[in-house]
């Protein structure tokens, strides 16, 4: 059970991921075709765009950093069996985290409450690596 419960946050985050990618991608071309932004002034530097274009590339970017430790991190206690009650509920905690952070930086991108949620996902990550780190260190069940 908790093996589909912990894969279940993997999933929330990949579909986030990608939505970001299409949103992302739709925003770009639709700035592109509305001639708000050309492609010469993007070609090698990516400050041409709309801020909106700015604001859905730079939150898909994030979710391609900080969460591969998660996605290590869930594969690993998957293989290793370790995936129990307490991994599955910080791995949901932290895509949590992710869905809020996403959200700030979509919209308002307020810098201070979008760092708030980004802190708080990090501090959740390492205590889920902590808590892994442990029970494969220590052999535990």
């Amino acid at each position: 059970m908790m093996f589909q419960t912990t894969l279940g946050a993997v999933f929330v985050q990949v579909a986030l991921t990608f939505a970001l990618l299409i949103w992302m991608g739709t925003t770009r071309v639709g700035s592109i075709k509305r001639g708000e932004v050309k492609i010469r002034d993007i070609a090698l530097d990516e400050s041409g765009w709309t801020e909106r274009g700015k604001k859905i590339g730079n939150c898909f970017h994030n979710q391609l950093e900080l969460p591969m430790l998660f996605y290590v991190l869930v594969a690993l206690a998957l293989i290793l069996r370790k995936a129990d009650l307490i991994l599955a509920v910080l791995a949901w905690l932290f895509v949590l985290t992710r869905l809020v952070h996403a959200c700030i930086q979509t919209t308002s991108n307020n810098v201070p409450r979008r760092a708030q949620a980004f802190f708080v996902g990090a501090i959740v990550l390492m205590v889920m690596w902590g808590y892994f780190a442990v029970q494969v260190l220590l052999r535990i069940p």
